[in-house]
């Protein structure tokens, strides 16, 4: 009944958003994986992931479409109380689907929903300048929030594509402070997506908070990647930053472990996995 209690005498204690600060301030860095079911949250949690997240990126690898943006918030919370069931020690993150969150009060009931009816300890949004006020909304309401920058996958119709972000300098500069601004309306993560190394490496010596990265260099707090992306199911092209961890390991919990190492040792990103 007191789950809470019963943690406390773990060798390891949950993760929660402190962990994560005093990890970025360590410079200990941050291994997340994406997940979606009670099965594979299990083995993510068993490799020692420290942060696990219920992207839309469920609308490709499980539903079968080219884009995100077909993915409901009852989506997410279905995936999302599935994959609490699997863990014990990481910390679950929920992505906020395409247009849930268009303004602060959808925003909020959305969350709300994530986190009461999908067990999620943290949501994430897309968005750069037109989500502050939405984060700030959110923060005032205690709810934890990470900042999704750099390629957008739910605009992937409006940039033309999933490309690189932030090359140009201007670009680079202007990213960097929404993530600062973001992060002072309260966002406590900020993830940066397909951008050049030097836009990572700024956003981390600049921000506070914890940045994690996917496609954004060795600089950042974390880096995270697709599950199914490392483990080879992904079939055809997969992105330039994604390294496939089943190869040379004898089952998906060693290749995760493999994973959670590789971030650890800083081994990943290697620089062909980078953006210039």
């Amino acid at each position: 009944m007191y789950t809470q209690l019963e943690q406390r005498g773990m060798v390891e204690p949950p993760v929660n958003v402190g962990t994560l600060s005093k990890m970025k301030q360590d410079g200990k860095p941050i291994a997340c994986l994406t997940a979606y079911d009670a099965s594979y949250a299990a083995l993510v949690d068993a490799a020692g992931t420290d942060l696990v997240l219920v992207g839309d990126s469920l609308g490709m690898v499980i539903q079968g479409h080219d884009t995100t943006v077909p993915v409901t918030v009852d989506n997410i919370v279905y995936h999302c109380r599935a994959v609490a069931k699997g863990l014990r020690h990481a910390f679950l993150v929920a992505d906020m689907p395409f247009m849930s969150y268009a303004n602060p009060d959808q925003a909020l009931d959305s969350a709300v929903r994530l986190m009461q009816e999908g067990g999620a300890m943290m949501i994430k949004l897309e968005g750069g300048e037109g989500q502050v006020e939405i984060v700030e909304h959110l923060a005032r309401h205690d709810i934890p929030v990470c900042a999704h920058l750099g390629l957008k996958p739910q605009s992937v119709h409006k940039i033309g594509g999933f490309k690189v972000q932030g090359r140009e300098p201007d670009k680079a500069r202007e990213m960097v402070d929404s993530a600062i601004r973001l992060q002072n309306a309260g966002a406590d993560i900020v993830l940066l997506e397909c951008v050049p190394n030097e836009v990572g490496k700024a956003a981390t010596e600049e921000l506070d908070v914890p940045v994690i990265g996917i496609g954004a260099g060795p600089h950042v707090d974390g880096q995270i990647l697709v599950l199914y992306d490392i483990l080879d199911i992904t079939q055809g092209r997969t992105p330039r930053f994604v390294r496939n961890f089943q190869q040379g390991n004898d089952s998906p919990l060693a290749a995760l472990q493999a994973f959670v190492a590789a971030v650890r040792n800083r081994e990943y990103p290697a620089p062909e996995h980078c953006f210039s």
